[in-house]
C-alpha cells in the first residue's frame, strides 16, 4: 500500500471548532495543507499551501502536534501519514485553487465526513491538551 506524507494545519476558531476542507471531486474533509516540496520545511510547506489553498498567511509559532496515520481521504488503497502542526492564519480563509469547501467543525460532534487521520488521532489529540 503506498503512503503519502502531507502537512497539515489544525487551526481551531474563538468557539473550538476545527478548520477542514474538502477537494473538488472528493467527499472527505482534511486539514488544510499539502505535500512538501524539495527542500522545504513542514512550516515552510504550510506558508505556501494556505495561500494556495484559502487566501490566508500563515501566522507565525505553529507547533507540532505530531504524525497521524490511517487510511488516505477518499483513496482506500493508500495509507497517508499527517504531519500535524498546531497553528493560526492571518485573513479570512475563502475556498482557492483545488478546494471546493471548508467549515469550521465542532470537534466533539463534526457534522461532515471527516478524514480518518482527523477522527481517529488528531480530534482526540485536542482533546487532551
Amino acid at each position: 500500500m503506498e503512503t503519502i506524507v502531507k502537512i497539515g494545519l489544525v487551526a481551531t476558531n474563538d468557539d473550538g471548532h476545527l478548520l477542514v476542507v474538502r477537494k473538488h471531486g472528493g467527499v472527505t474533509f482534511i486539514l488544510p495543507g499539502g505535500k512538501v516540496e524539495e527542500d522545504e520545511t513542514d512550516i515552510q510547506t504550510l506558508a505556501r499551501e494556505l495561500p494556495e489553498e484559502l487566501g490566508v498567511t500563515l501566522a507565525p509559532g505553529a507547533t507540532s502536534m505530531g504524525t497521524f496515520g490511517a487510511i488516505a481521504a477518499d483513496m482506500p488503497t493508500h495509507m497517508v501519514m499527517v504531519r500535524a502542526y498546531r497553528g493560526t492564519f492571518v485573513g479570512e480563509p475563502s475556498p482557492q485553487a483545488e478546494i471546493a469547501e471548508l467549515r469550521w467543525i465542532d470537534p466533539a460532534a463534526p457534522d461532515v465526513p471527516i478524514a480518518e487521520s482527523i477522527s481517529n488521532g488528531i480530534l482526540p489529540a485536542l482533546r487532551r491538551r
